[in-house]
């Protein structure tokens, strides 16, 4: 067996240089690598990794730790509810930086159950699951914020951690997300001031995902800035097709006049509510617009495409792994938050013309708290999923689904 010794003897330096050539941990000259690596080449030197990662006391290991989505009801399995377009996404990007150093990628999944936080010996497994994880690794990525904020401080005394698009107010450790406020900023701008689309339904995410929030308060500040504009309803989704669908249900059995548009705060809810809208020979863009977020593969494939917003999740996935490895390298850097821009892709489902495919950057657009929007009243849908009493006009339905505080994809 080819030991750092032999490298060094064949090579004519000193094992202390082979070692720096390996670790790149001080400056050689390139003549000196240049033979240190022939060395290694010609006599098929192969780096002991447990022995290296004992010495610096790293492990060369980050964690990723995600949800397992069920969907509307544990039966159901399809692609969108196991979130493997999102969650592939952010991997690619992770695994791209981490390939570059010969590190490795442990992936946990919590099942979306123990990420309600109801009950305390819940909390307590996550908990200690966790606090396991992080001992085997030497930083950990949180994906979409569902780990609550004084665990995730837990975590970020023990091991470096950054969480990846998820609530921007977390303040105890990094967060690297997407600009989702200017993003759903610019789209309901282009419905409203682009299309004159004033009345708008809203099928929002849960209450607690952190992305939704944002979405949610970009549309309310457009229709704040706009006179004469209304949000008409809303729907408390799961970011599901499938409670797209049920959301544009309810609106159509509501009785009301149609809104000008339905404004969905991802693709997959957009996605179930055009099914709806086509099963009940709704005309998109012509009778209702629509819109999502995301600007998933699909998106562009439905009849008609759909308007949306592409959020870079790969790239999210390349920043948390760059800036995850900056924290191991350098533990005392002060927590930020860093945002990375949208893009707008225009196509027909919003009412431009048909063929149009068209990708517009998204400049940041300030923060400002919307005054006072109307909020509609509440409604909601029987489990026979009948005729609801109250009219479309100012309704808001609350989904018969339980509210969970993730993303589904």
């Amino acid at each position: 067996m080819v030991t750092l010794y032999d490298v060094a003897e064949h090579a004519g330096v000193s094992i202390a240089t082979v070692s720096r050539v390996l670790h790149g941990v001080a400056p050689v000259r390139e003549s000196t690598q240049a033979k240190v690596r022939a060395a290694i080449d010609e006599l098929g030197y192969v780096p002991d990794g447990a022995a290296q990662s004992l010495a610096r006391n790293r492990k060369d290991v980050i964690g990723l730790v995600g949800v397992e989505h069920t969907g509307l009801n544990p039966d159901q399995h399809d692609i969108e509810s196991m979130s493997l377009l999102f969650y592939a996404e952010v991997m690619l990007g992770v695994e791209a930086r981490i390939r570059e150093r010969s590190w490795s990628l442990l992936i946990t999944f919590l099942r979306e159950e123990e990420t309600l936080g109801t009950s305390a010996p819940e909390d307590e497994q996550v908990q200690s699951r966790l606090f396991a994880l992080s001992g085997k690794v030497d930083g950990l990525l949180i994906v979409e914020g569902v780990v609550p904020h004084g665990m995730v401080a837990s975590l970020a005394k023990r091991v470096p951690v950054v969480v990846v698009a998820g609530d921007t107010a977390q303040r105890r450790a990094d967060v690297v997300a997407a600009d989702n406020w200017s993003g759903a900023h610019a789209l309901v701008e282009h419905l409203v001031r682009d299309h004159g689309r004033r009345r708008l339904f809203h099928i929002d995410g849960p209450p607690t995902a952190p992305d939704a929030k944002e979405r949610r308060t970009a549309l309310e500040a457009v229709i704040d800035a706009h006179p004469g504009a209304e949000l008409t309803g809303s729907y408390n989704g799961r970011f599901s097709v499938a409670s797209g669908r049920v959301g544009a249900t309810a609106l159509l059995d509501s009785g009301g006049p149609l809104p000008d548009a339905i404004v969905c705060a991802n693709d997959q809810m957009a996605i179930g509510a055009l099914r709806a809208l086509t099963e009940r020979g709704i005309r998109v863009p012509e009778d209702v617009a629509l819109v999502g977020f995301d600007d998933i593969f699909p998106a562009s494939l439905c009849d008609p495409p759909l308007t949306t917003v592409l959020q870079p999740i790969r790239k999210i996935g390349e920043r948390a792994s760059d800036r995850l490895i900056e924290r191991i390298t350098e533990p005392t850097l002060r927590p930020r938050v860093e945002l990375l821009p949208a893009e707008l892709a225009l196509r027909a489902s919003c009412g431009c013309p048909p063929g149009t495919v068209k990708r517009i950057p998204v400049l940041a657009v300030p923060r400002r708290k919307p005054a006072t929007v109307a909020k509609p009243g509440v409604l909601k849908p029987t489990a026979a999923a009948a005729k609801p009493a109250a009219t479309a006009h100012n309704l808001r339905i609350t989904s018969a689904e339980p509210v969970l505080p993730t993303r589904e994809r």
